[in-house]
């Protein structure tokens, strides 16, 4: 337990307080970003290889630009011609297409209730997800977890940072915008390579292992680690919740 008082919990959306299998879930938006270039008679081969390109390209960001704009001049370079006409054409697909991938997420009441929760209490709450989606994305993702955009103090989106996880640059990006303490945040999180590395810019951390992701098989066994209901009951003894 952290000796320093908690005074901002972070919380990881995907796997996290949005129950999904992430590997279904990427599959089913390939399938559906694919329809949506037929749909825009882009060939899909090219525009699927200039969104890995993209999203790989936002992954190591350097900060020198958001990852809205890495996105898209990355994207833009493997199509081989400026995309800026298309862009309202594929942020109408996170308004459209994109709300029917809800049937892969599930949702677990004590997200709402942790949340609410903490909030009523008085804490800040940062909802820190890996900013490589567009708002609208993130915003309806939030939705399916019947949560309240509101609750959050900052929603993390491509628009506004310059960094994604794992690096600590996306960390302290937040820590930067939000003037906080990283001894007095705790972040929540369900990736052990993308959520765990916060431990070393002093916040505490806590693995919730419902849909636990741990690529390397790392060693989580010295780790604060549980269910989101234990995540809860973890929060409750330090008097967050």
């Amino acid at each position: 337990m952290s000796s320093h008082p908690i005074r901002t919990l972070l919380f990881d959306l995907d796997g996290t307080l949005l129950p999904m299998d992430q590997n279904r879930f990427m599959q089913a938006y390939l399938e559906a970003f694919a329809g949506k270039c037929r749909q825009l008679s882009l060939p899909v081969q090219l525009s699927l290889q200039a969104l890995d390109t993209g999203f790989k390209a936002m992954l190591s960001n350097d900060g020198s630009m958001t990852n809205e704009k890495r996105f898209w001049l990355e994207f833009s370079a493997v199509m081989g011609f400026p995309v800026d006409d298309r862009i309202a054409d594929f942020i109408r697909f996170y308004h459209e297409e994109f709300t029917r991938l809800r049937v892969i997420a599930q949702m677990n009441p004590i997200s709402r209730q942790l949340v609410e929760t903490v909030r009523a209490n008085g804490y800040r709450i940062v909802l820190a997800t890996s900013p490589v989606f567009p708002r609208q994305g993130t915003l309806e993702r939030i939705s399916w977890a019947d949560l309240d955009p509101s609750s959050f103090d900052m929603i993390t989106t491509y628009e506004d940072f310059s960094y994604a996880k794992p690096s600590l640059g996306y960390y302290n990006e937040i820590l930067s915008k939000l003037e906080l303490d990283p001894t007095q945040c705790l972040m929540i999180g369900n990736d052990v390579e993308e959520d765990l590395v916060a431990r070393q810019l002093g916040m505490d951390v806590f693995l919730v292992t419902d849909w636990l992701i741990n690529r390397t098989g790392a060693d989580i066994s010295n780790f604060k680690r549980g269910t989101l209901r234990e995540a809860f009951d973890y929060c409750s003894r330090m008097g967050v919740v």
